[in-house]
């Protein structure tokens, strides 16, 4: 039978733009998610089980970063869509949503949740979680849909480990997709909140770019290999090795958590330390937005910022304020 889910799901879906609990979410969660999910738990999210006590968890999130809700205009070339004059495309998470709608129509065993939330604080799977369900126990693997590019296994989030390497490796061999590779670069999505009770915790690439910004590119052609990999593939080869009850095993320079800042005492000497800060400033020139959007999915808002600054949050909002509101020619 013909698949039902495909390139021109994909591109319909992606024409909702759906901020959390906004009223366009509800209604695409409505037409796409509820027929295959039916309702939503307390939390806003959805779970389909397919399989007799899966071992692993698929996921991705049902809201995306657009400052308002409604329907967008795309444009398609050379196997790319974009937008057309919104603030993102929001294939972050859309394309995680497609991809999972595609695994359960082809029977593809685990349990696949849709979580709420995600992109203001990761809210759905935090309460979820929490929850403990009954599923939860039987659950070796936790792998989001929910990464830029087309060469990423996440194994560490936030600076800590979530997953091995053997985990991230086996993934590569079993998607068939030898482009995959161990990634450290991780900050945030909801498979990190799985990390203390579930060995493997990953994100992997599905072939977005430019996330969060007016430039958000999504490769379609990826997208449809990647689904078809991820329907062939062998789940029970995957090497579960991370163990979830030791200690976080974090990065050289680490966080002090995974919503934190980072651990200054990193640094060997002064040196390395200037070193590392004109590169920096050269980063926040070049890319203010994507440095602001980072911090912001490490936990720290404008005003947890301006109190580690040690400046007036009121003074800061003031200048901002007045600077926006001039004309420049």
């Amino acid at each position: 039978m013909k698949s039902t889910i495909n390139r021109n799901t994909l591109i319909s879906m992606l024409q909702y733009m759906r901020p959390a609990y906004s009223m366009a979410e509800e209604m695409f969660c409505k037409e796409y998610l509820e027929p295959v999910f039916g309702k939503p738990d307390i939390d806003d999210n959805y779970i389909c089980i397919v399989g007799d006590k899966p071992k692993i968890a698929f996921t991705a999130h049902t809201d995306t970063v657009h400052k308002s809700g409604g329907i967008q205009t795309l444009k398609i070339e050379d196997n790319f869509v974009t937008s057309v004059g919104s603030n993102c495309l929001g294939a972050d998470c859309t394309t995680g949503l497609w991809l999972m709608l595609g695994m359960i129509e082809a029977g593809v065993e685990g349990v696949y949740v849709a979580h709420s939330a995600e992109e203001i604080g990761g809210i759905g799977s935090t309460a979820l979680v929490n929850r403990n369900p009954v599923w939860l126990s039987d659950i070796q693997a936790c792998i989001s849909f929910d990464r830029y590019g087309t060469s990423s296994v996440i194994t560490n989030q936030g600076g800590f480990r979530t997953c091995s390497d053997e985990f991230a490796y086996s993934v590569a061999d079993a998607l068939h997709m030898p482009q995959l590779l161990p990634d450290t670069g991780g900050t945030y999505t909801d498979s990190v909140e799985y990390a203390d009770v579930v060995r493997e915790c990953s994100n992997i690439s599905v072939g977005y770019y430019d996330q969060h910004t007016s430039k958000e590119s999504q490769d379609l052609l990826f997208a449809e290999t990647l689904l078809e990999r991820l329907i062939a593939a062998s789940w029970d080869t995957l090497e579960i090795v991370r163990d979830p009850t030791l200690p976080r095993e974090y990065s050289t320079r680490d966080w002090k958590n995974y919503y934190g800042y980072i651990d200054r005492k990193g640094f060997e000497d002064d040196a390395e330390r200037e070193e590392d800060l004109n590169a920096i400033r050269r980063i926040l020139l070049d890319r203010p937005i994507q440095v602001a959007e980072l911090l912001l999915d490490y936990g720290l808002n404008a005003e947890s910022l301006c109190e580690e600054l040690q400046v007036s949050f009121a003074d800061q909002m003031y200048y901002t304020d007045a600077m926006s509101s001039k004309s420049y020619y």
